[in-house]
């Protein structure tokens, strides 16, 4: 065990050194072959850990893998350690099985690059950081996991950095992300300065005095569990994509098709999913935080949806509708439902690589064509790929007929999304029916917006250059082949984990991995919920379709017709709520202000015009009429000696009179 768990880990690692480093020695194809078979060798290790985690004895769920001692300050103590739980173990599978195909569908779609080496470098870096992440063992060994996604994450978005587009992208997800990382890491800090570490077990068995503390800021006093979790809570805002910390996600789509795929379906953006579901021992003991969290997602998955309804670019459609299940996955944490919210990390993760590199193979057909206004009738030249978009779509909207088989049967996306709404309603609190209902409203929008992208993109006639058109064709093995895998988790992951996620067997599966008195409680009442509430999400689901199916193909001229109606409520939903406005308002021009007024004011008048074109100036201009007085000839002297008696001469006899 202890061996698999370093070869899942650092395999990535040497994969990307041995790519990134000696690709001019070993060549294009080994560094691909090293990079891929790293990831598929860690995909393969990794199913073996779940199976021995999720399936073995109670006793032996928890497995500590400690590699060395790193920090060691008085009281504070960090150990490299790779902690494996069934919490890890799941986030081994989806990170190491998403990101294997990614590496080898990128051998397809990234052929005609010349830096590949350094494209398949980046995506196992950013793995081998992801992993460290999820293995973490402590807060501060997290950290570092996330800072370093952070930056993979800003060297594959901006992977073409001739492009200025992809650049402001790339920095714009770096600093978006910065914000939300200083409120993780003072949360950090108040952690390890309320209980004296920052070790898992040490904090969680210490929780429990921990929720009686209180702190003193600015005159108020503030629980001390309230307070580090929701400074923890800004972190993960910021790493998943949170409504107001949302606004670098669409904006990554600059970057290589697969490093959307990457970033958005099962590693970065899942991260702060990951890290509220590893603390909820700290987060079920604070009813505030889990409201925050509950009204957080359950706005950030309304609001998503309502852009989605409105983009053209197909991926940018896809990535925001990553957002708004990123904000199924937190409110299904807000309300308690931990095991839910993984179940549907785990279901999305399959369903929504399917589609991003689904996209890609499109894109690919069509020689970049990413605007969907220029597609249509692709079905013809790309039919695998436009049948596994339909169950990539499919598992999205979340299709699925409820009750029957005793839970249900449908697509992977149909028991996640479900279970979610349930427990949001079995909640029985305010939050939690707000929750419920703007998540409802989402699965409505979701699954038009989602029938709008595959109805624009492969029915009708082609809408693009003929050229493009005679040229089209569907992608390569390389690229289709990951696409079928994928869809297989996206037809089978739901039906095939629902019991081990939130069945009968899920507290078994789950051990003491997550908080379970909360998660055993709300689950509960979840599969008690009335029948309306469990059919409610598919009549929704299937009138999202059906009205899309209405707009764009049977009556297509209903959407602009539409606008015409709604002018200012698509002007506000097209321009994403103006989130992107009101900051540039509100932070960028008054820091582009600052800045000029500091280089003008401070820099150009006081700095340079006290220093260089002040004393400085007028010290050379000084020197250089005294240098005139040193001429090398001997009269020039005597005359200015003998100037100089005649003046003292004078002075003396004046005085004197």
């Amino acid at each position: 065990m202890d061996l698999a768990v370093k070869l899942i880990v650092f395999l990535p690692l040497l994969a990307a050194a041995i790519a990134g480093l000696f690709c001019r020695v070993i060549g294009d194809r080994p560094a691909q072959f090293v990079t891929c078979a790293a990831l598929l060798a860690a995909a393969v290790l990794s199913c073996w850990v779940f199976v021995r985690i999720g399936f073995g004895p109670a006793d032996q769920k928890l497995v500590v893998v400690k590699l060395s001692t790193w920090i060691g300050s008085g009281t504070l103590d960090v150990d490299w350690a790779l902690r494996i739980d069934t919490l890890t173990a799941v986030m081994l599978v989806v990170v190491t099985v998403v990101s294997s195909m990614v590496h080898v569908y990128s051998v397809g779609y990234m052929a005609e690059d010349a830096s590949i080496p350094r494209f398949m470098a980046y995506l196992s870096l950013f793995t081998f950081f992801m992993l460290m992440l999820v293995t973490s063992d402590n807060l501060v060994q997290m950290f570092f996991g996330w800072e370093g996604v952070g930056l993979a994450s800003y060297l594959l978005i901006g992977f073409w950095f001739d492009k200025p587009s992809a650049n402001a992208a790339a920095i714009k997800a770096f600093l978006v992300n910065r914000v939300g990382d200083f409120g993780f890491a003072l949360g950090i800090f108040a952690v390890w300065m309320l209980t004296g570490s920052v070790s898992f077990n040490e904090i969680f068995a210490k929780a429990g005095d921990f929720a009686k503390m209180n702190i003193q800021f600015l005159g108020m006093e503030l629980n001390a569990l309230t307070t580090c979790c929701l400074l923890l809570f800004v972190g993960a805002m910021g790493k998943s994509a949170q409504l107001g910390l949302h606004t670098w996600l669409p904006d990554a789509m600059e970057g290589p098709t697969p490093v959307s795929a990457l970033i958005h379906a099962a590693t970065m953006v899942t991260a702060g999913v990951f890290m509220v579901a590893r603390l909820s021992p700290l987060f079920e003991l604070s009813q505030t935080a889990l409201a925050v969290v509950t009204l957080v997602g359950a706005a950030t998955a309304f609001f998503a949806a309502t852009v989605g309804l409105t983009q053209f670019d197909i991926k940018r459609v896809i990535a925001y509708s990553t957002c708004s299940q990123l904000g199924y996955m937190f409110f299904a944490c807000g309300v308690g439902a931990y095991s839910a919210a993984m179940f549907h990390l785990m279901t999305h993760a399959f369903f929504k690589a399917l589609l991003f590199l689904g996209a890609g193979s499109v894109i690919h057909c069509l020689h970049h064509e990413q605007d969907m206004r220029a597609m249509g009738g692709v079905r013809e030249k790309a039919p695998q790929t436009f049948a596994l978009m339909w169950v990539g779509t499919l598992a999205l909207a979340g299709i699925g007929v409820p009750v029957i088989l005793g839970h249900g049967l449908g697509f992977a996306g149909f028991y996640s999304k479900d279970i979610i709404l349930e427990a949001a309603f079995g909640a029985h609190s305010t939050v939690g029916f707000v929750a419920f209902w703007l998540g409802i409203l989402g699965a409505f929008m979701t699954a038009f917006y989602s029938a709008r992208l595959m109805f624009m993109t492969f029915y009708g006639k082609y809408r693009g250059d003929h050229h493009t058109w005679d040229h089209a064709h569907e992608s390569p093995p390389s690229m289709l082949i990951p696409l079928y895998v994928l869809g297989l988790g996206a037809v089978f992951a739901g039906i095939v984990a629902y019991n081990w996620f939130v069945g009968d067997s899920w507290q078994a599966f789950w051990g003491k991995s997550i908080a379970i008195a909360s998660t055993k409680e709300i689950l509960h009442h979840a599969h008690e919920v009335p029948l309306w509430v469990k059919v409610l999400p598919l009549v929704m689901a299937l009138s999202g379709i059906a009205l899309s199916y209405l707009y764009y193909v049977k009556s297509p001229d209903l959407p602009a017709r539409t606008i015409a109606a709604f002018p200012s409520l698509h002007r506000f939903f097209f321009n994403k709520w103006f989130f992107d406005e009101l900051y540039d308002r509100l932070f960028v021009r008054p820091s582009l202000a600052l800045g000029k007024a500091l280089w003008k004011k401070g820099d150009v008048a006081i700095i340079d015009g006290v220093g260089p074109d002040g004393i400085a100036a007028g010290t050379q201009g000084f020197s250089s009429v005294l240098s005139r007085f040193q001429s090398g000839y001997l009269y020039h002297y005597a005359f200015a000696m003998l100037v100089g008696v005649a003046g003292l001469v004078t002075y003396f006899l004046l005085a004197k009179g």
